[in-house]
């Protein structure tokens, strides 16, 4: 957790308001039944000022999770994006995070929110990340295996990033802070492991490194997908599959992943060690992430939506255009069934 300082402005039903006229009704219908979706979205310093990174892919998802749950969003892409922009201009902060959030207003009170109007906010906060202390002198997050089990796609669709999922990983975070731990790892209905409270998860093991896959009921994460774009062009060996919880215990290296934590190596996971205590694999990749996101890779400008310039210019963003990826698509796409799963096999006589 983290204190929110004010700063000068939030965006709100379609304008910026000063930071404390931004209020809604007590009697909002998303604070009694959790009816809200949201992104968290980094933005970053850069040589060229600050930029905000693969905002069009967090607002893609912000508009599935929308959709998922019937919301009609008042506002369109384009005007959410433009939005981002002007409240980072607004607040003059180079390194901070964002919050679009769209929920279910005052008006009806009852558990069907198809009456109630959409309102919707973006908020913006700088903010370290929850688990960016623990990476200092003794390096690594300890986690321990929760036992709440991870929302089932029966019950609530984890494919949205919804406010009252978020309960569920609530309960498993107050769990492991109470148990003297960082963070909890969650596992599914089936018992395997499917994510940390607010991160992905990524095992690697004799130079493989494994994923959990979108079937398992995780989010899929922007920055998980940015790492698997990593991986496939570092020729690293990679595959989604299903993992135990003894897996976690025997892994060479465990990192999580996250808007916020952005990369970080977990150590040690209920008492046990993980690895020798080095990260080679997670170093390498939280290197590829900090050069990106700080405008350094020439390869990924793409991703970033520079604040500084005109909204649309090809100067400041080109975020449509995706970064080649092998295999002729997004290095996502066969979680959601449109490319068989991928498997980059190590070289022979490696095992």
């Amino acid at each position: 957790m983290v204190a929110v300082q004010a700063l000068r402005k939030i965006w709100l039903n379609g304008e910026l308001v000063p930071w404390d006229e931004a209020r809604i009704h007590v009697l909002s219908h998303a604070l009694h039944y959790g009816y809200a979706v949201f992104e968290g979205i980094r933005v970053h310093g850069t040589d060229q000022g600050p930029a905000i990174f693969r905002l069009d892919e967090h607002l893609e998802r912000f508009a599935n999770s929308a959709k998922i749950y019937r919301m009609n969003l008042p506002f369109p892409t384009a005007k959410l994006k433009a939005a981002c922009v002007e409240l980072v201009r607004a607040n003059g902060v180079s390194d901070g995070y964002l919050r679009p959030i769209a929920f279910s207003g005052y008006g009806e009170m009852g558990l069907d929110p198809s009456s109630c109007p959409i309102e919707t906010a973006i908020g913006m906060w700088e903010w370290g990340g929850p688990l960016a202390a623990k990476t200092g002198a003794v390096p690594g997050v300890r986690a321990t295996v929760s036992s709440w089990v991870r929302i089932d796609s029966r019950s609530l669709p984890p494919q949205a990033k919804c406010a009252a999922n978020y309960a569920n990983g609530g309960l498993a975070k107050m769990e492991a802070a109470a148990g003297g731990y960082d963070e909890a790892i969650l596992l599914n209905s089936a018992g395997m492991v499917a994510e940390g409270t607010a991160e992905n998860i990524f095992r690697v093991k004799k130079g493989i490194v494994s994923t959990p896959p979108a079937s398992s009921g995780i989010l899929r994460g922007v920055t998980r997908d940015t790492v698997i774009r990593f991986l496939h062009e570092e020729g690293i060996p990679f595959q989604r599959t299903d993992f135990t919880r003894e897996e976690l215990f025997s892994a060479d290296e465990l990192f999580f992943t996250g808007t916020a934590v952005g990369i970080a190596p977990v150590r040690e996971v209920d008492g046990r060690a993980i690895g020798d205590g080095t990260f080679p694999f997670t170093e390498r990749i939280r290197s590829l992430y900090d050069s990106v996101v700080h405008g350094r890779s020439e390869r990924h400008r793409s991703w970033l939506t520079y604040v500084d310039r005109p909204v649309g210019s090809s100067e400041a963003h080109a975020t449509g255009l995706r970064p080649a990826a092998p295999h002729g698509g997004n290095p996502d796409d066969d979680d959601e069934g449109r490319l068989p799963r991928v498997v980059v096999r190590p070289r022979a006589g490696r095992r």
